[in-house]
């Protein structure tokens, strides 16, 4: 029988950024509205993309059927020693 493709989802894609080496970025809250309140550095500070770490990533990256690039360049190497 064959396997199953796994769908991705395309939400995702949309409120993630995923760089060249498999790391995921994502915008930060609080900067819809209400705006006036804050200090122009904070809201400079809320521009910037964080990256999402620990099992969060993880479980992202497997909904959005990725492989980090960097597991499978050091596996080659342990193959090669």
């Amino acid at each position: 029988m064959k396997k199953t493709k796994h769908k991705v989802r395309k939400s995702l894609l949309n409120r993630f950024k995923i760089t060249k080496n498999g790391k995921i970025l994502r915008r930060q809250a609080s900067r819809r509205h209400l705006n006036a309140k804050k200090s122009k550095k904070r809201l400079t500070n809320l521009k910037k993309s964080v990256e999402v770490k620990g099992f969060y990533a993880k479980k992202l990256k497997k909904a959005m059927c990725i492989k980090n690039p960097n597991v499978w360049v050091d596996k080659k190497e342990e193959i090669k020693k």
